[in-house]
């Protein structure tokens, strides 16, 4: 047993993907806290489990259930893998995971780092991981200044990673040591060197490059996009659409609409995009509200307008789908977060009318 192990024994957090050692639990865990802190994935572990307790009912769940339940966590591409990938172990490895690197990494959405935490977790293979916090803590153990960025540096990360991991008693404790040792002790900015089990081995304490490893690359100013949203109604249906399902958010439902054009004002760009994506056209009328949000890449500023049609009959032309629904039925449909504060004034504004008409 080496030293991370032994600090993991007695210091691991206390987190509900730890009370079993069952595949499927700890992959449902793992997908979650890709880009994700624990703190977020809490509220989501368990509600996705009581409503998919294993791969079957996963596998056999649709799409709008499986985001449905996802809704809210972000990086819906993970919900959209998880999905296919239930299904790939339910029909080509008779609901069984793998237990090897190569057939793990074959399941959709599962690549070297996630298979190495699954396999080493749940069947004790030395495979190593490599999340934000491993990375962070390897760096500093073995001095390694350059950019976490670049290819080569990874080669190495990995390398060091390899040759730690054989020399665990249990992988599994030893990959969740490290990255309970970076969550905890080894952190960005105020590492707690006094704490920490390797500290008589790492560089970086060593040679007081604490704050110099790992490089900090340089902040990237986000774009921002401006988008044209619009409601239509028509008695007392709103349309709504289903995004393609690649993408960032694809399979979520919203409002119809996209990027204001050069030279364009939100109105102009509005009737475009409909005749565009629905193949009608329309009378756009008063705003209803702005609504700014941020993703991890970039910023969006929603303009949203009432609208009303003119002309043509609608077609799904620039989305999966779409269909005309009551707005007390819009929360059986998975939306994006910038959608949220959307729904909550048209609530707000539909209820106004429904008393102004009393």
């Amino acid at each position: 047993m080496n030293a991370v192990e032994r600090w993991y024994q007695e210091h691991q957090r206390t987190l509900p993907w730890r009370r079993s050692t069952e595949p499927y639990p700890v992959w449902v865990s793992e997908i979650m806290l890709q880009q994700t802190r624990v703190e977020t994935v809490l509220g989501y572990y368990d509600r996705f489990l009581a409503r998919f307790p294993g791969v079957r009912e996963l596998a056999n769940g649709t799409i709008d259930d499986v985001l449905m339940v996802w809704q809210g966590l972000g990086y819906y591409s993970r919900a959209r893998n998880l999905h296919k990938g239930a299904r790939v172990v339910f029909e080509e490895f008779g609901g069984e995971f793998p237990t090897t690197l190569k057939e793990a990494m074959s399941v959709p959405g599962i690549g070297r780092s996630t298979a190495g935490s699954i396999l080493s977790i749940c069947f004790g293979t030395p495979t190593p991981v490599m999340d934000g916090n491993v990375k962070r803590v390897l760096a500093r153990r073995f001095g390694i200044a350059e950019p976490l960025t670049a290819a080569t540096t990874m080669r190495t990360l990995w390398n060091h990673a390899e040759e730690w991991i054989h020399e665990a008693a249990n992988p599994g404790d030893h990959n969740q040591g490290l990255m309970d040792l970076g969550a905890t002790v080894c952190t960005p900015t105020t590492p707690h060197c006094h704490n920490c089990p390797v500290a008589s081995d790492c560089v970086a304490l060593r040679d007081n490059l604490r704050s110099q490893i790992p490089a900090r690359p340089q902040k990237k100013v986000l774009p921002h996009h401006h988008i044209a949203v619009g409601v239509l109604r028509n008695q007392g249906q709103i349309l709504i659409q289903r995004r393609r399902g690649g993408g960032l958010l694809g399979g979520l439902w919203e409002f119809p609409g996209g990027h204001i054009e050069e030279g364009e004002n939100p109105e102009q760009a509005l009737a475009r995009e409909f005749q565009e994506e629905l193949g009608v056209e329309i009378s756009v009328g008063n705003k209803l509200v702005e609504v700014k949000h941020a993703y991890s890449h970039f910023r969006i500023t929603l303009h949203v307008f009432w609208c009303s049609l003119l002309s043509g009959t609608p077609k799904a032309i620039g989305a999966d789908e779409f269909t005309w629904e009551v707005p007390e039925n819009f929360s059986n449909y998975p939306w994006p977060a910038a959608n949220a504060r959307i729904l909550r004034v048209l609530k707000d504004n539909l209820d106004s009318m429904e008393t102004d008409r009393g």
